[in-house]
């Protein structure tokens, strides 16, 4: 009886605790979109090292190792531990700091069947003596992460299989409208931009569709297909993303572009790609998948984008010579665009005048204290960041202000990461005031270049508590990429 009261108790805290584990990993997977290249990536950086190699981890390896010479501890010491675990569950719980996925039919069942895995696990290791059963917990607890790995890549196929049918009846829809215009949109940075402002101008004139927001893979574009294409639609603006070779030219296949724009080309996602090289191959692949007759344009600000226009044999144009800062050649080029499609100066300056904010994936809010906040933390790309930086220099309001960015380490960027570091941490030291780094990864290559200026901080109420120690009346605060969530809640208005 004792046996059984005590294996239960064991269950149930391990149950809270590995439900918590599981629920983060599927969100990971989830946050990378099921790419074993982005998923990989993410344990190089200084977080996903700590997943692994924390000193909670490490002391259960410890005990899982020591089992067989003091069994009976381990069962109390694993007792204890999941005591405190269970009960950090609950708190998190309250407090809403469980880290799960957004539900879809493919995290629900991948949820149910981590859920399941976990009871099947207690009634085969139950019947086992407590100490026993103590070790089997333990192992299931260090292997989680691998576990639910397998379980998402065991699932794969029939997600490939449902991905599959997608594309076929995207295809089938796509066939079917002879004169739909499509003009396809990628880069390494300004694509949703581009898209936007494209939209915006083009809506003046014609019937025009385009993708939502994170609907940029082939299983987006294909439900945007599916979903939203109708039989008054004149032209449909596609954005276009990818990882590696190939990405782009599926995506093509389905949407069938006649245009194409390239907005630009840097080392974001160098990781997955695998060389500088393959990202250039991989953009042009919308280029190289346009019709005889079909119309290429590209950001004259990108060397990048100069050397693949040199080499291109259709119709074609250059974009964004007179750009003034970074992000208006993306309306540039959208106007530029608008003009080969028959829209007169005087309509595009209409549509124009009605985009509110024209810097590219920057918004600029009213902070704590009278802050200026520019939020750009909806992406964040080498060029983007540099480019931000050096438009604060120019912001009449910035004028004698102290100018503040908080930013985490840029990822993805393979080789490469080291140099962008330093050249970021260069820009630093000659545009701002303070830069608060909220992860370690490359905070030594931006420290030895911005000096002083460049402190670490992770804890949002303790960034927050910097700021207004530092920081005076329309002081400029940069946010770039993910910041805590919770500092942009507190911080801005």
């Amino acid at each position: 009886m004792y046996h059984i009261a005590m294996a239960v108790f064991l269950s149930t805290l391990w149950f809270l605790r590995t439900t918590k584990v599981i629920l983060f990993y599927i969100y990971l997977w989830q946050l990378k979109e099921y790419h074993i290249g982005r998923f990989l990536d993410h344990f190089r950086t200084e977080k996903g090292k700590q997943l692994i190699f924390n000193k909670l981890n490490i002391l259960k390896i410890i005990l899982f190792l020591s089992f067989f010479a003091v069994p009976l501890l381990l069962f109390f010491v694993v007792a204890v531990l999941y005591i405190f675990e269970a009960l950090k569950v609950l708190v998190d719980f309250l407090r809403k700091k469980i880290k799960k996925p957004v539900l879809t039919k493919k995290t629900t069942f991948l949820i149910l069947a981590g859920l399941l895995t976990e009871v099947l696990f207690l009634v085969i290791f139950s019947q086992v003596d407590i100490a026993s059963f103590a070790f089997w917990l333990l192992l299931f607890d260090i292997l989680t992460p691998v576990i639910i790995s397998v379980i998402v890549l065991l699932f794969q196929p029939l997600t490939v299989l449902a991905r599959s049918q997608i594309i076929r009846k995207a295809k089938a829809k796509r066939a079917k409208f002879k004169n739909l215009l499509v003009i396809g949109i990628t880069g390494s940075y300004g694509k949703t931009s581009t898209k936007e402002f494209l939209y915006t101008i083009l809506s003046e004139k014609y019937k025009v569709l385009k993708t939502k927001e994170h609907q940029n893979s082939e299983v987006g574009i294909s439900q945007c297909i599916l979903n939203d294409l109708k039989e008054n639609h004149e032209i449909f603006v596609c954005e276009m993303g990818a990882y590696n070779r190939g990405g782009i030219k599926l995506l093509c296949d389905i949407a069938k572009p006649k245009i194409g724009i390239l907005t630009g080309i840097n080392e974001q996602h160098l990781a997955t790609f695998g060389s500088l090289e393959n990202i250039i191959k991989g953009k042009y692949e919308l280029i190289e998948s346009l019709p005889e007759d079909g119309i290429a344009f590209f950001n004259a600000k990108n060397k990048y984008c100069l050397e693949l226009y040199q080499t291109t044999k259709i119709k074609k144009y250059l974009y964004g010579e007179g750009a003034k800062f970074f992000g208006e050649e993306n309306l540039l080029g959208a106007a530029a665009a608008a003009k080969e499609l028959g829209m007169t100066d005087e309509e595009i300056l209409r549509a124009t005048e009605k985009i509110k904010n024209k810097l590219a994936g920057v918004q600029q809010k009213k902070g704590i204290n009278d802050l200026i906040v520019f939020d750009a933390t909806y992406s964040a790309n080498p060029d983007s960041v540099i480019a931000h930086l050096e438009w604060l220099t120019a912001f009449q309001q910035a004028q004698g202000k102290k100018k503040i960015i908080i930013m985490p380490c840029l990822i993805e960027l393979g080789s490469a990461s080291s140099g962008i570091h330093r050249r970021i941490g260069k820009k630093i030291a000659e545009v701002c005031d303070l830069a608060i780094i909220t992860t370690k990864d490359r905070f030594k290559e931006i420290k030895e270049e911005a000096g002083e200026k460049a402190i670490f901080l992770e804890n949002p109420k303790k960034i927050l508590e910097k700021i207004k120690d530092f920081c005076e009346k329309e002081d400029i605060i940069l946010l770039e990429s993910r910041v805590p969530l919770q500092l942009i809640k507190e911080l801005i208005l």
